[in-house]
């Protein structure tokens, strides 16, 4: 099992700031990617960006350029700095963890934390 613990959510006026931050715990390896996700009222749950345990990062096309995903390993902990937010940002923003193994793939989630841009 993996634990995931979020904070860092908040309420902020568009063109604001954010970080969030993303603690893991537990049955961790040492090969893993770390991502987050987010839904909107009425809408799916979306990638927002995702970082493997070498660095690799991905980032969803709207949020290119004014998110910035990081992690440290030593610390089992992710990182989202969110610049030049905008209303359509507005969304719940959960943690995820992901490893793959041959046979199967661990896929665990934190409780999500509210991030609400004002216009």
């Amino acid at each position: 099992q993996v634990q995931l613990v979020e904070s860092g959510g908040g309420l902020v006026q568009a063109g604001g700031s954010l970080r969030l931050s993303c603690a893991a715990s537990g049955n961790i390896f040492s090969i893993n990617t770390l991502g987050w996700y987010r839904q909107a009222p009425g809408k799916q749950r979306e990638l927002v960006a995702a970082i493997t345990s070498v660095g690799s990062t991905n980032y969803a096309d709207s949020v290119k350029g004014r998110f910035t995903i990081s992690r440290d390993n030593a610390a089992n902990t992710v990182y989202l700095q969110m610049n030049s937010l905008k209303p359509e940002d507005t969304a719940v923003y959960y943690c995820n963890y992901r490893h793959a193994t041959y046979y199967k793939e661990y896929i665990y989630w934190g409780q999500g934390t509210q991030v609400t841009v004002s216009s």
